[in-house]
């Protein structure tokens, strides 16, 4: 049996307080299940934003979507979990990922780890938090026992067997590090690519007690009748797709509101995908969307 549709969306662009309340305000109205906040430079910092989130809402969850774990000390990040969880009233989700993009971490005054050392930092970080939060003595506690959900993204064979014997939520991009490239250029992953690797993560996760929840990030959202007309501009930013091809891509939402929730019903069918993730510029776009999808 299908799990039921949970729906959140991305906020990426820094606002003012009134702004950001509002945007959330606006994001519960419109029927989000979760409000959540990456963790680039540039954009909000993901804490107190989602604390303000929280504060301005009453329905939404809220969580990173996804903090970089090598931005984090582990011991420093459970304090700021447990406290976050704490003033949020339980309401937080853990996102994490091992970080991708070369320059955020010379901005930051880091080394760029390789692609290996960036997945042992993130397996390190989720064993502490783990040991940490099970320890009595360890203070500040989230409220959330044994701790907040926890949501780790990413498409790779030991990331993928990381999901599956640690995360309550596994979350699929739809793109993957080119290989060889030092700086972090994503390429992104055609459906039958992503079939492949959702299939490596169930095998990673068939003894699994409870399922994962499966998330899937979508990059773009558009309304058209004219579904060709509309990728078209796209296809020189994918050169090694065929049209056909890049209609098929499960991160890419265009059609009328009827199409695109058939789109997602057929997908969760296929992949199993059934918590769904757009970006702040779709935030209106896809509220139809929602309403559409509502129970089913």
């Amino acid at each position: 049996m299908s799990r039921p549709f949970r729906f959140g969306v991305n906020m990426v662009t820094p606002s003012a307080g009134d702004e950001w309340r509002k945007k959330c305000r606006r994001a519960e109205e419109l029927g989000y299940d979760v409000i959540l906040v990456p963790d680039h430079l540039g954009m909000p910092a993901p804490f107190p934003a989602v604390v303000a989130a929280a504060e301005a809402t009453e329905r939404p969850r809220v969580g990173t979507f996804v903090l970089n774990a090598g931005f984090w000390n582990p011991a420093l990040l459970a304090r700021e979990v447990a406290t976050t969880d704490a003033l949020t009233g339980g309401r937080l989700e853990l996102g994490l990922g091992t970080g991708y993009v070369k320059a955020e971490f010379d901005t930051a005054g880091l080394p760029w780890p390789t692609p290996g050392e960036r997945v042992s930092h993130l397996v390190r970080t989720v064993e502490e938090l783990d040991r940490l939060f099970a320890s009595a003595e360890h203070q500040p506690q989230p409220l959330q026992r044994p701790r907040p959900p926890l949501l780790i993204g990413g498409n790779g064979d030991r990331v993928l067997k990381m999901i599956a014997e640690h995360a309550d939520i596994a979350a699929f991009t739809g793109a993957r590090a080119v290989l060889g490239d030092p700086n972090g250029k994503l390429d992104v992953i055609t459906a039958a690519g992503l079939d492949e690797r959702v299939a490596t993560y169930q095998r990673h996760a068939a003894t699994r007690t409870a399922p994962a929840e499966l998330n899937l990030l979508i990059q773009v959202v558009e309304v058209t009748r004219d579904r060709r007309a509309a990728i078209r501009p796209s296809l020189p930013l994918i050169p090694h797709l065929t049209e056909d091809e890049a209609l098929d891509l499960p991160i890419l939402l265009l059609g009328t509101v009827r199409e695109m929730a058939e789109q997602l019903r057929a997908q969760r069918e296929r992949y199993g995908f059934s918590y769904l993730t757009v970006l702040e510029p779709s935030l209106e776009t896809f509220g139809p969307v929602i309403e559409e999808l509502r129970g089913s």
